[in-house]
């Protein structure tokens, strides 16, 4: 079944395969096999020849719960049908998952979009994959990605994007983690002292029961002081800040990963409200607020300023504070996380032009 999962499989060229006869056989288009093997010569294949051919449907599918095990076979998928993604690891979860990063275009400069620091927020990475995959493929084909060529934006921008920056929570959300698991049942002792948390599917934080988006140094200890006052002193399904700032390898994964990168802007994908944030206490990065209005404009979303109760020690924080540089938090959809995948459409239709303006505007 994995080629079902993946959207490819491997052929070895025998005599008389033509691109266009794999095209009918596989049902794709030779478009799609060039491009997945753009050293092979198709008027000249050679016999014994490994090719990746693309399969006739997506990779990044939006209609059923996005694990972490799903996401390693989309991030094959996708690195094999467009081999200018680049993959790589840039971190390793609380139980030894990868986090993973992935990269396309060749331009100066650089942008990188982040989902999933919350567990239960996971429908943040199928969008960021989407709009990965139909990057790609406009890029490959000559066609635009929203109102924007392609091909131009390549050129010019270096899009990097971390799709699940919290691979163990999210797992344990959507249903990969089983009951017998000590990984759920270590979540699930956390989750017995704060009873007022429905579990597993309230749970925003990484397995060992910190919250991620408050464990950045940037107004840490206010934020401590913030969600101490509301009770969650201790590891917790949400907003234990921890025990220092970057005191989880996941925030010290995004942290160093930003250090060894020079992004002009970022945005941390969040749900739900339909809401963007773009301050950081009196932080006003140059042309944020312009930036965060044409966003709004895109997407339907209002802009605003984070609540100060839940207003420090998140990504968004740190990087304006460290770096005096646009980065926002997108709060996608309307309801309670995990949001129905019902909404993803609609989600995905309205981050189109946010995501595409985060490369334009930066």
């Amino acid at each position: 079944l994995k080629p079902y999962i993946t959207g490819y499989k491997n052929h070895v060229v025998r005599s008389g395969d033509t691109f266009y006869g794999l095209a009918q056989r596989y049902q794709t288009s030779p478009d799609s096999i060039q491009t997945a093997n753009p050293v092979v010569d198709p008027l000249n294949l050679k016999i014994g020849t490994n090719l990746v051919v693309p399969l006739g449907f997506s990779v990044v599918p939006t209609n059923i719960n996005f694990t972490y095990t799903l996401l390693t076979y989309v991030i094959e998928g996708l690195r094999a049908r467009y081999p200018f993604i680049v993959g790589k690891e840039i971190g390793k979860s609380v139980s030894q998952r990868s986090i993973f990063a992935l990269s396309i275009g060749r331009g100066e400069k650089q942008v990188m979009y982040n989902a999933s620091h919350h567990a239960n927020e996971w429908i943040t990475t199928p969008v960021l994959l989407k709009f990965l995959e139909q990057y790609a493929e406009a890029y490959a084909r000559g066609g635009k990605i929203g109102n924007e060529n392609a091909r131009d934006l390549f050129e010019s921008v270096t899009l990097n994007v971390v799709p699940m920056v919290n691979p163990d929570g999210v797992a344990l959300v959507t249903g990969q983690l089983e009951q017998v698991d000590a990984e759920y049942q270590r979540a699930k002792g956390i989750a017995a002292r704060y009873p007022q948390v429905r579990f597993p599917l309230g749970w925003k934080a990484n397995i060992a029961g910190t919250d991620l988006n408050l464990n950045y140094p940037a107004g840490w200890a206010q934020a401590r002081q913030n969600k101490f006052a509301q009770g969650f002193t201790s590891p917790a399904p949400r907003d234990f800040v921890g025990t220092s700032p970057l005191s989880t390898p996941e925030s010290r994964a995004m942290y160093e990963f930003t250090r060894s990168n020079n992004f002009a802007l970022t945005l941390s994908y969040h749900s739900q409200g339909e809401i963007i944030y773009w301050k950081y206490l009196d932080y006003e990065p140059q042309g944020s607020f312009e930036i965060a209005q044409k966003m709004g404009r895109a997407s339907g979303y209002e802009v605003s300023v984070t609540p100060f109760a839940s207003g420090f020690a998140g990504y968004k924080d740190w990087f304006i504070q460290d770096y005096n540089r646009p980065g926002y938090t997108i709060e996608v959809g309307r309801g309670t996380s995990p949001l129905p995948l019902e909404q993803f459409d609609k989600i995905y239709s309205d981050n189109i032009g946010i995501l595409t303006l985060g490369m334009t505007e930066a």
